[in-house]
């Protein structure tokens, strides 16, 4: 530990001291390396440590959080006292903190560290996967590649006595590709990453990254635009999750839910979507991108059914909104930094398997589209309107994939998508992302089996 276990508690102590009935010492200490690659060049170098506190503090429905970089131990005791100063005069009403160390089993093993991977090496791997991709076409007149990993050490401790700690090792390599041809440029991605160390390349190969980046940019310089329409719409399995991610499950987290901002507020029980649709945030997938052993927050990770059948199963919620809709805590507490007070986010959110041959659901398309990968796109939790960009499409046409289109934007409504899901494939893929919330940017995985929505507004010309 580095931190005293006397005196965190005298921490949490000082906090109190105003009258909260309530108190949370979040400490962090993450390393992280990053090299960047423009064209094969080596771009720059990142070895950071960052290390410091968060101080929470709950007095009935209010909040106060405060953070600092000095962990010495009046640096501690100043961000305590600025924290019970924030939540408001009062008595204590909590004198003494009995801490009781809890362990937690590690489901995310990493078998090579990334401080034993030697910087050489480390930069041969990401000109892999750029020389890779910049050699794919001609066509290609940009790369740009990321290869990071961060190694994070975090301790909790709170008034009710629990103490505990997790050690997160996580790596990622990303590729983008930029093709041009007669002034049209487009661009193509591959980012995969996980809770593990560098063995993630004995799951993808330098060159599959660099290689996927440059095909997708390089397809979408040949592909006409989409006229603009209502289509029944397929969205393929892994990356197409994020359309679930961000038009319903920001909805569901209780950010949202405790202060009547999302549609789902109050429906518990009910039949929001189609009963061909389930869907799960699971934080216990082993060595997964968005997984934890414990939450921000100290609890166990868990998989948590939001919708099952169609039915709405449960929210996502963090320790402070329990309080305000009086329901348990589900270990979705997460922050990006010490420097951020947690709230409810996701982990690894998809849509679970149904019984749907994946020919069977292109064979019932007319015409329509296929959503091979989404891009980014802009959505409020409130209404649960979106919209959302296509990066790669296909046309179906008498129930085949007939040719690449571009252009096109996916328009609509959450809780209108969810109940229009009317085929659901039995192969579930997932893909790796960040999202951005109120705690920060964090790791996510998105994911779901292909699916069909039976008719949907998309954008094009």
């Amino acid at each position: 530990m580095y931190l005293d276990r006397t005196v965190i508690r005298d921490v949490l102590l000082k906090a109190l001291e105003s009258g909260g009935d309530f108190a949370e010492l979040f400490f962090e200490r993450t390393v992280t390396r990053a090299i960047s690659i423009v064209d094969n060049h080596t771009d720059s170098f990142v070895d950071h440590v960052s290390e410091g506190v968060g101080i929470r503090v709950f007095k009935k429905l209010k909040s106060a959080f405060s953070s600092t970089s000095d962990i010495s131990v009046s640096g501690l005791m100043k961000c305590a006292e600025n924290t019970a100063a924030a939540i408001g005069d009062g008595d204590r009403i909590i004198d003494d903190i009995q801490l009781v160390y809890v362990s937690h089993e590690d489901l995310h093993k990493c078998t090579i560290a990334p401080n034993s991977v030697p910087l050489k090496e480390r930069i041969g791997l990401i000109k892999e996967a750029c020389s890779e991709a910049k050699n794919y076409s001609d066509r290609i007149t940009q790369v740009t590649g990321r290869l990071q990993d961060n190694e994070r050490y975090i301790l909790i401790a709170n008034s009710t006595g629990l103490l505990t700690d997790d050690r997160q090792t996580c790596i990622r390599m990303a590729v983008n590709s930029v093709a041009s041809k007669e002034g049209d440029t487009q661009t193509g991605y591959m980012g995969p990453g996980a809770k593990r160390g560098y063995e993630l390349f004995d799951l993808y190969s330098p060159n599959s990254i660099g290689r996927e980046a440059s095909r997708e940019a390089v397809l979408k310089l040949d592909s006409d635009y989409i006229a603009a329409g209502t289509y029944p719409v397929v969205i393929q399995k892994g990356n197409g999750g994020v359309l679930f991610h961000e038009a319903t499950g920001h909805s569901l987290e209780a950010t949202a839910v405790a202060y009547n901002n999302s549609e789902f507020t109050g429906m518990l029980g009910k039949q929001i979507a189609s009963e061909k649709l389930t869907a799960i945030d699971d934080g216990t997938i082993p060595n997964a991108w968005g997984s934890v052993n414990i939450d921000d927050e100290g609890r166990p990770a868990r998989k948590n059914v939001l919708i099952e059948n169609g039915i709405l199963k449960g929210y996502m919620i963090d320790n402070f909104n329990s309080r305000r809709m009086k329901m348990e805590p589900t270990g979705s507490g997460r922050r990006q930094t010490y420097s951020y007070a947690s709230t409810s986010r996701m982990t690894n959110t998809y849509i679970a398997a149904g019984d749907d041959e994946e020919k069977d659901i292109i064979g019932s398309i007319e015409k329509g589209l296929l959503c091979q990968k989404l891009g980014g796109g802009s959505v409020n939790p409130a209404t649960g309107e979106f919209n959302f960009s296509v990066s790669e499409g296909y046309l179906i046409e008498d129930g085949k994939i007939s040719r690449p289109v571009r252009g096109a934007s996916l328009i609509g409504k959450g809780s209108e998508i969810i109940k229009s899901i009317d085929m659901v494939g039995k192969e579930v893929e997932r893909s790796q992302g960040m999202c951005g919330s109120k705690s920060g940017s964090i790791p996510v995985e998105i994911g779901q089996p292909m699916i069909r929505i039976k008719s949907m507004t998309v954008g094009g010309r």
